[in-house]
């Protein structure tokens, strides 16, 4: 290694040991963390026929076949709850992500009436968490049973990001703000145009809190939504793998008509639903990776 001068940095022997032995053990990490990603996308495009001899280990295909892709992307009901999903996950994340903000913004204010008692009413939710009952009677009461509003605004705004994002808002200096109201900014500019372009990597990271926590919640949308139809692809997912139903994935005509689809190991539709369902995660993270290594007040330094 060299530092930013090209001079070559000399370690000692206990240094480089120390170095290597790091290095090693994120390795052996990555390589326990993808390893079972890689042995599902292997199973899922081995040939159905020769499923049943992979092991667990296994990252290579055996054979090669997209059967089970073409199946399960043809599914109506893998259709359908790939749309709910993203409809759910998206208006969940939006309303999140504006509300928390906003509500981050009033308590980070030392000025605001009442903040102490709101801080502690915020803590209490936190302690004292609603179970699955109340929750169910207050959909019903409210009559959101059934509708795509009940799993859109359970925890519209997560008091643990609440928190996170007071922080951060409280660490902006107050020069800057008092600079941009000498230059006649009103306070919804100055939240605006100021905080909130501040704030991208803290609001980055709590969109992407949202976002994986709407994508993956599945039970409340188990016990609050009766059609089908509205099911999210967690919901779908559980009824194929947890319940194992194959005739729910592969459905009663294929089976009767089509023998080499009714052929179809059960292994193999397993793992190309959960890839089904991770893959989008794995798709938006890098693009949100970039706000987690700007610093925080990256904007107040620019001309």
């Amino acid at each position: 290694m060299a530092d930013p001068a090209g001079t070559p940095i000399r370690r000692s022997p206990l240094e480089r040991t120390e170095y290597a032995i790091i290095v090693t053990t994120l390795l052996l990490l990555v390589v326990v963390t993808v390893q079972p990603i890689l042995n599902l996308i292997a199973v899922s495009f081995s040939d159905p026929s020769r499923v049943a001899g992979k092991s667990g280990l296994d990252i290579w295909p055996s054979g090669f076949s997209i059967d089970v892709w073409l199946l399960l992307l043809q599914h109506p009901n893998v259709q359908r709850g790939i749309l709910n999903s993203i409809f759910i996950t998206a208006s969940a994340t939006a309303i999140g992500v504006v509300g928390t903000a906003l509500m981050a913004w009033g308590l980070s204010r030392p000025n605001l009436p009442g903040r102490r008692a709101i801080f502690i009413l915020v803590l209490v939710t936190i302690v004292f968490e609603p179970g699955i009952i109340p929750d169910y009677f207050l959909m019903k009461q409210m009559g959101l049973l059934d509708t795509y509003w009940s799993v859109i605004l359970y925890k519209a705004i997560n008091a643990w990001y609440l928190i996170i994002l007071v922080r951060f808002f409280e660490e902006i200096p107050e020069e800057v703000l008092e600079a941009a109201e000498l230059d006649g900014a009103n306070p919804f500019q100055v939240f605006f145009q100021i905080v909130l372009p501040l704030a991208k990597p803290a609001l980055a990271t709590i969109a992407l809190f949202y976002l994986v926590f709407h994508w993956n919640e599945f039970f409340r949308a188990m016990i609050y939504l009766n059609d089908q139809g509205k099911w999210p692809l967690q919901v779908v997912l559980r009824q194929f793998v947890v319940e194992g139903d194959k005739l729910a994935i592969v459905g009663a005509d294929n089976a009767a008509n089509n023998i080499g689809v009714a052929q179809i190991n059960l292994k193999s539709l397993k793992a190309g639903m959960i890839i089904i369902t991770i893959l989008p995660i794995l798709a938006i993270y890098p693009l949100i990776l970039k706000f987690f290594t700007k610093g925080t007040m990256s904007g107040a330094l620019k001309g």
